[in-house]
């Protein structure tokens, strides 16, 4: 059955926002570890390097004259001005999921609507330093929660599809700005490359992904930036890897052609990114720079996004 072309819009943007409240989450949870390890007593270039990497520096700058640790994390949990807050994902994530009731179960209806009232009562309230932890952990326990309930209850058709679709192309895109926030802008200088101070930023990445203990368990738990990029970047048995991200979309791309009886150029677009990520090395990557490699990834992970718009119309 081929859906509507506003439906399909509004289930894959309903789980877009819902992975983007998380992946925001994560990238503070980043930042935050990442500003641990800065020894400096000038502002904190990490916090900055977190705006650049969400593109929205920009809309910061508009606010704020100037890069405050606690402005850009208010900024980035609950500014309701800040389209890609958390705050305003969950909204807009339950605003889509409304629109597109009937396409979901009960049970991920209420979920979303219990998450969403949840996540907005704690974030109603101003920030305490001393809670963004434990608030960044209630974000991605609740976006995990509807998760578990889109997986466990969710018929495998269409409608799972198109969820699954804005899911993983939101969740590449994030895992890219996670890895060019710690590689370009933290570490310009190739002097602190391989030093301890790496090595602890780079667990810290791992940590803010919740990979670290899957990071162990392949490579010992040593570790070593090479393993990290090609871990983060190639591994097609991570679940936030960019190669397992575009193997999901591309598997959902193909169940959708099928049931539309016809091919896409976002299908094109979708397995030449797969085979660009299979066929990459991480000497080929860190040799040609890891962050023309990633900016180069998001451009084309945003096409993909376009593309998908484009042949199921979204906006029709």
């Amino acid at each position: 059955m081929a859906l509507l072309g506003r439906t399909a819009n509004g289930l894959f943007w309903m789980s877009r926002y819902i992975e983007r409240a998380e992946n925001m989450a994560r990238l503070v949870d980043a930042g935050q570890r990442l500003s641990m390890t800065n020894l400096s007593s000038d502002e904190p270039d990490e916090w900055q390097s977190v705006l650049v990497s969400a593109g929205v520096e920009a809309a910061y700058l508009a606010k704020y004259t100037e890069y405050d640790t606690a402005s850009i994390i208010d900024f980035l949990l609950r500014d309701r001005d800040n389209p890609s807050s958390v705050r305003s994902s969950i909204d807009t994530a339950r605003m889509n999921g409304r629109m597109v009731r009937t396409a979901l179960t009960r049970d991920l209806w209420e979920t979303i609507n219990e998450s969403w009232l949840i996540i907005k009562s704690r974030l109603d309230k101003p920030l305490n330093p001393l809670e963004l932890t434990a608030i960044l952990e209630l974000v991605k326990r609740q976006t995990a929660l509807i998760r578990g309930v889109f997986h466990g209850t969710m018929l495998r058709n269409e409608i799972f599809d198109f969820c699954s679709l804005g899911a993983f192309i939101e969740r590449a895109d994030n895992t890219a700005r996670i890895l060019d926030v710690k590689y370009w802008v933290l570490l310009p200088e190739h002097s602190s490359v391989g030093s301890s101070l790496d090595n602890f930023q780079w667990a810290s990445i791992l940590r803010s992904v919740s990979a670290h203990r899957a990071y162990a368990w392949e490579y010992d738990g040593e570790y070593r930036a090479t393993n990290i990029i090609d871990f983060l970047m190639l591994n097609r048995r991570l679940p936030r890897s960019l190669a397992y991200c575009y193997l999901c979309i591309e598997e959902s791309l193909k169940y959708l052609n099928r049931n539309y009886e016809t091919q896409h150029p976002c299908s094109r677009t979708a397995s030449d990114i797969t085979r660009k990520l299979s066929d990459a090395s991480v000497k080929e990557i860190i040799d040609g720079g890891m962050h023309e490699f990633l900016e180069n990834f998001i451009i084309e992970n945003n096409r993909v996004a376009r593309e998908i718009a484009e042949s199921y119309r979204f906006y029709a």
